[in-house]
């Protein structure tokens, strides 16, 4: 059974754009990048051309000389020996990154209209620097994740039906129905151990096995440490966040600590290792917030933060002991918390929100403080059954400067609404959405 995808569809809409420009998609490794393209491809074009730079070095000879967009595209058909008809052609430059000049290209090839264009690769927001001349103008942008947990839901065999109803109680903040919601809370438990990696999604869906799925993703922790190897300017540094990130999340306030790393560590010395990891896609660092307060932007504290890996099931696999199946049953020994806390910050990234959380002493930490249009929300993640106590959330709420209206808590329970905070069921993230523009937004002065 194929994984079905909102990526496919933002393919889609940009390809019915007017005028679209080339299409870079960024995102970490293994998030299924490449098999959206194809899919695609299939779909929605007569002919496909794939150029990776990675399986085909030689490629990159076609852009040693004049980024002429005649030349380039006869270097393209005599060394693909395909034949390309305009309006009808999809062309994929796959790990671009291995190609600097290709990228500078964009804008040649663009210009010159008779086909469209997809950049893709891994580590691009690190190897940005390596182009001569980027594409300004001349390029889309996308940001791929791995599967949010309604995709997962759905590739596990819940009827989209099924998302829509819990999707529609929780709007209209109403109980869910309890036979949805005690399969989607299960559901939820298995997406915390599988997370959203294709390849681990895959496996699942077709064994059903968990050693199975533990395997696809620790192959996949091994690709980015070998990308560590290869391009981290500074691999012992980078190495050591990297792997120290399961540890330190498993700490009570879940802050990553430098003297962890080493008693003399300095934020100066490995502030860009840690932006390293981020810009790759491996990493999802969440700051604190001095204040509450719009923009939140502005209030970030870049030296205080917790950091996430970008998917949960790679932490599950990356952490000590089988702790999947304790977290599929449930068990609470384990700390379990960390494991919500990753999901919630994977799912609040993939639908267009910043990360960011609260932590003062006369306060308390409270998980995520998001800002959705001029609103402050904050958010907890509670992991047991004692999900209604929550006293740093009720002192961030009972300041009265900071004027906040509404909170969230994502819980084991069910939707339950108790005077400024709103009880939902973890999987509810799912269908959280930052303010967008709407598609015709023309504005004159």
């Amino acid at each position: 059974m194929a994984i079905q995808r909102k990526l496919f569809q933002q393919l889609k809409d940009w390809k019915n754009r007017p005028a679209h420009k080339a299409l870079l998609i960024d995102g970490a490794r293994q998030v299924g990048k490449t098999f959206a393209v194809r899919q695609f491809a299939a779909e929605c074009y007569e002919v496909f051309l794939e150029v990776n730079f990675v399986k085909t070095p030689g490629a990159k000879s076609i852009f040693e000389g004049d980024l002429d967009a005649a030349a380039i595209i006869l270097g393209l058909t005599a060394y693909s020996g395909t034949a390309l008809i305009p309006g009808k052609t999809l062309i994929f430059f796959d790990e671009i990154q291995e190609c600097p000049r290709a990228r500078t290209a964009i804008k040649f090839l663009v210009d010159d209209g008779r086909f469209d264009y997809v950049e893709s690769g891994s580590l691009l927001g690190v190897t940005y620097q390596h182009v001569d001349s980027l594409p300004v103008g001349y390029e889309d942008e996308l940001r791929a994740y791995p599967l949010t947990f309604a995709e997962f839901a759905v590739a596990a065999g819940i009827r989209p039906e099924v998302l829509d109803e819990a999707r529609r109680a929780c709007e209209a903040q109403e109980p869910v129905l309890p036979a949805i919601n005690d399969r989607l809370i299960r559901a939820f438990r298995i997406y915390m151990a599988v997370g959203g990696m294709p390849a681990a999604v895959q496996a699942y869906v077709d064994t059903g096995d968990l050693a199975r799925v533990l395997e696809v993703q620790r192959g996949i922790l091994t690709l980015y440490r070998q990308d560590v190897s290869k391009y981290a300017p500074n691999k012992v540094h980078v190495n050591a966040i990297f792997d120290s990130i399961p540890a330190q999340l498993d700490k009570k306030n879940r802050r990553f600590k430098l003297s962890d790393l080493a008693k003399t560590a300095r934020m100066e010395r490995y502030e860009s290792d840690f932006m390293w990891l981020a810009d790759a896609g491996v990493a999802l660092p969440c700051y604190n917030v001095s204040a509450p307060t719009v923009p939140l932007q502005i209030n970030l504290q870049h030296n205080l933060f917790k950091l996430f890996l970008c998917d949960c099931g790679l932490l599950s696999a990356a952490s000590v002991g089988a702790v999947q199946f304790d977290i599929i049953q449930g068990d609470l020994s384990i700390n379990q918390g960390s494991f919500l806390e990753n999901v919630v910050a994977q799912e609040l990234l993939a639908h267009g929100f910043s990360l960011s959380y609260y932590d003062k002493s006369k306060v308390g930490e409270v998980d995520f403080v998001l800002q959705r249009g001029s609103v402050v929300l904050p958010v907890e993640a509670k992991s047991g059954s004692d999900f209604k106590i929550h006293r740093a959330l009720d002192n961030l709420m009972d300041v009265e400067e900071w004027g906040l209206e509404r909170a969230v808590v994502l819980c084991s329970g069910n939707v339950e609404k108790d005077g400024r905070v709103t009880y939902l069921p973890w999987y509810a993230v799912s269908f959280m959405e930052q303010e967008r523009l709407p598609e015709s937004f023309v504005v004159r002065v």
